[in-house]
């Protein structure tokens, strides 16, 4: 009996924690295991442009003051030290901090190389300004999370007239796709499970997008720029954002869901770095982020589908995303519209 007491005080205990939890504190636990930053190492196309953009533009760190926004195991701190920087100040607010630490002192850096656990917004850097700020900030959908807002505040309160941002310039693309065995498999399978109807969770399906690689094959539709973003002078008012878009079937073929991807550029230096996460791109993994329709457009070559698309943060979670897509398509074989309200969390 008294062992059960103890179980429930524990019990208790436990829940009490978790209420004092912010969903800022969930996101910053969530980066606190070394596999997902296994898996963000281990993305080439992330890491290695990351350090293509340092290592190749020494003339713009040799003895400057850099600072790292989210800086997780260190690795960008320690290309920035590479290239010659002065001072290198790395910010993480997750418990991979002490980890890092170990791991800077591993590799003989620790004289360039100042760790600060804490958030972005409360911390004291030992300097007033930093001549550089790098910070790998995209999240899927590439808004998500919400970790560029704190690269802005970072940007204003630290950054010396004129210095520079890597990366510094992002984008963000819509296609449309044919998807219908994974729709099927996804969606369509909530109606009849072993024979009951599941169909609510169906609805709940459809309300979240899925992250997936998508293969390029199944694109079926032109491209259109959504967003563009100039990370030195945008402003987080400017964040929440409403696009339309025009999109061209290619072949005759039937639409399942709309697929939105992000590119980034590093413009400063010797020669601009780019990479992609579209379907057409090498994977990275941030894969791509699907919105499922409900409905299926039967599309002829040429013909046109219309919308837009209104994405903010989540009033509950600053993190989450809200987006909102309307579309309107009228075809030879089919029409369709519709106004459909997607919660990435």
């Amino acid at each position: 009996m008294e062992s059960e007491k103890m179980n429930v005080c524990q019990n208790e205990s436990l829940v009490d924690r978790q209420k004092d939890l912010t969903t800022s504190d969930y996101y910053f636990d969530s980066y606190s295991h070394f596999g997902i930053h296994e898996e963000m190492l281990k993305d080439e196309v992330r890491t290695l442009s990351y350090r293509k953009a340092i290592l190749n533009n020494r003339h713009l760190f040799q003895g400057k003051v850099v600072l790292d926004v989210g800086c997780g195991t260190g690795i960008l701190c320690m290309f920035a030290a590479q290239a010659g920087a002065k001072l290198v100040i790395g910010v993480d607010n997750s418990e991979i901090l002490p980890i890092a630490q170990k791991i800077i002192k591993a590799n003989n850096f620790e004289n360039k190389i100042v760790l600060i656990k804490g958030k972005m917004e409360e911390v004291q850097l030992p300097v007033e300004k930093v001549d550089i700020i790098i910070s790998e900030w995209m999240g899927y959908f590439m808004l998500y999370e919400g970790m560029l807002d704190t690269v802005l505040f970072a940007r204003d309160k630290y950054l010396v007239p004129g210095g520079i941002i890597m990366p510094d310039r992002a984008s963000l693309h819509i296609t449309a796709i044919e998807d219908s065995d994974y729709k099927q498999d996804k969606i369509e399978y909530w109606n009849n499970v072993y024979g009951f109807d599941m169909s609510c969770i169906r609805e709940i399906a459809l309300a979240e997008p899925l992250v997936d690689v998508v293969q390029a094959k199944m694109i079926a539709t032109t491209d259109c720029s959504i967003l563009n973003i100039d990370i030195h002078t945008i402003k987080k008012e400017e964040l929440p954002f409403r696009s339309d878009f025009k999109l061209k079937a290619m072949r005759d073929d039937c639409v399942h869901a709309f697929v939105v991807y992000f590119d980034i550029e590093f413009t400063k230096g010797h020669k601009t770095v780019f990479f992609s996460t579209g379907p057409r791109a090498q994977y990275t993994h941030w894969k791509q982020s699907i919105l499922y329709l409900d409905d299926v457009l039967k599309l002829r070559q040429g013909e046109q589908i219309t919308g837009s698309i209104d994405v903010a943060p989540y009033q509950a979670n600053q993190r989450d995303l809200k987006i909102k897509l309307s579309y309107d398509f009228k075809g030879s074989e089919s029409q369709s519209s519709a106004n459909i309200e997607y919660h990435m969390r």
